[in-house]
């Protein structure tokens, strides 16, 4: 998995720029889900989901919070209890950074992370011992940032590549009597977009401009002077250098995504082991004037879904049922004969591949609670083919179509010749919200939210 991965931004979703011939390739030999999701598009959340199968409300991260220590039922424990080797190289993001959360092993990459006077990642330490009197951090950039630049070390320093790395050397030397499962997790191309040069340098021509339309004029001032602004027009040179070294980060992972795929062939496994990608979110990269994440719109909240088994399904499947990252728990344990815990609500994607026809969800619900400003607090459905938006702040409705307009420009909310779906869609939302009572349904009709709600009741405290 990559982090902050927006689904667009692959070759094979139809993006003839950027180059991503091994992803491509897991598409082409295998099945792409052309829906999929993050319920709760930052970081953390997605990783609960990713973690435990469950919908926010039950894994009870509802926005940008901490990872639990531990919950009932979690990914890697299910496999382990199946009798795999369960192991996890990359960046995590738990609290407290060294959970294990039923991996036998973890070899970590928290980069930007690195607050606790106790930690200190894998990644660093390694860095340390070859670059004794160097510094991680030179090319200086910000890990929310919208600037990008090179890397300014030898490129064999860089995260991404100690991570592809370390992943080739663990399917090189593994020789236990278990199946293995092994999660590989990228921290690009979340920012900072540090690709090396030859990747930095690739996409120096045209690369495309960011959507703008008939709704999104207020995120046209910045919100602060900071580097990490969440919105602002900066025009049309900064956002070519972000995407510039954003698809230079997704290159670079993709390489590396090489590299893991040629070693596994190379011991013989890549015939009979699943292999899955995806991201926890994606990127606006200046979308309606909006940079980084939490948002319901196509750059932040759509991720890339590739699965390639090719002893059991078909290749170069596409499947546009609507999915989501609480899916991948019930597929790996359905992929590995394992019981799928009944707490569980994600669905074996399996399924689908096994039967385009069989009985799915109609629309996935996605949240987000507020971050960065009071009006940035949401709720929405989506089936893939149109979107309904609950804005909890003031309540305005935003509707669009995501098959004529995937650029979302125009909100057909206000139009009366839709006036009747936007009604069915919100409608929707109420029948999905209201089991959780006030403030998100008040007598029947979805509730403002003013004030931050970023737990459920199920979120597991200690």
């Amino acid at each position: 998995m990559a982090d902050q991965h927006r689904a667009d931004c692959v070759g094979a979703a139809g993006n003839s720029i950027v180059q991503t011939p091994h992803m491509d390739s897991l598409a082409r030999d295998g099945v792409m889900f052309t829906n999929a999701y993050s319920s709760t598009p930052s970081c953390t959340p997605a990783r609960s989901a990713l973690l435990t199968g469950m919908s926010p409300w039950g894994h009870g991260m509802l926005g940008y919070g901490q990872v639990a220590e531990k919950y009932p039922v979690e990914l890697p424990q299910v496999l382990r209890d199946a009798g795999y080797y369960t192991a996890g190289i990359g960046k995590m993001h738990w609290s407290p950074q060294r959970a294990r959360h039923g991996f036998h092993q973890t070899i970590l990459d928290e980069s930007g992370r690195e607050e606790s006077r106790d930690f200190r990642s894998d990644y660093r330490s390694w860095f340390w011992s070859e670059e004794p009197l160097g510094d991680p951090d030179a090319t200086g950039l910000d890990w929310n940032g919208y600037e990008a630049a090179p890397f300014k070390l030898a490129e064999h320093l860089h995260p991404t590549y100690w991570i592809g790395e370390t992943a080739v050397k663990f399917l090189q030397d593994y020789e236990r009597a278990e199946p293995f499962f092994l999660k590989v997790s990228f921290e690009r191309p979340h920012s900072p977009y540090d690709p090396p040069a030859r990747w930095f340098d690739q996409y120096a021509g045209k690369l495309p401009g960011a959507s703008t339309g008939d709704w999104d004029e207020q995120y046209k001032p910045r919100s602060s002077n900071r580097r990490d602004i969440w919105h602002g027009d900066l025009g049309e040179a900064a956002v070519h250098s972000a995407r510039q070294g954003y698809y230079g980060s997704v290159s670079f992972v993709d390489e590396q995504i090489g590299r893991i795929l040629a070693a596994l062939e190379a011991r013989g496994g890549l015939e009979n082991t699943l292999v899955m990608y995806l991201s926890d979110h994606g990127d606006m990269l200046g979308d309606h004037h909006l940079w980084r994440k939490t948002y319901p719109y196509e750059g932040s909240a759509k991720v890339p879904m590739m699965i390639r088994w090719p002893a059991q399904a078909g290749r170069g499947v596409r499947v546009a049922n609507p999915v989501e990252i609480r899916d991948v728990l019930p597929t790996l344990a359905d992929a590995a004969q394992a019981a799928i815990p009944k707490q569980v609500e994600g669905e074996s994607l399996l399924k689908l591949i096994r039967n385009p026809q069989a009985k799915w969800r109609e629309w996935i619900d996605l949240e987000h609670d507020l971050t960065y400003a009071p009006e940035n607090h949401w709720s929405a459905l989506t089936d893939g083919r149109v979107k309904y938006i609950f804005n909890a702040f003031d309540g305005h409705d935003e509707f669009f179509d995501s098959i004529a307009d995937s650029g979302e420009r125009r909100n057909l909310a206000m139009e009366a010749g839709r006036a009747s779906e936007v009604k069915v869609w919100r409608g929707r939302l109420i029948d999905h919200l209201s089991a959780r009572g006030r403030p998100w349904v008040v007598n029947g009709e979805l509730g403002l939210r003013k004030e931050s709600i970023l737990y459920s009741p199920n979120y597991p405290r200690a």
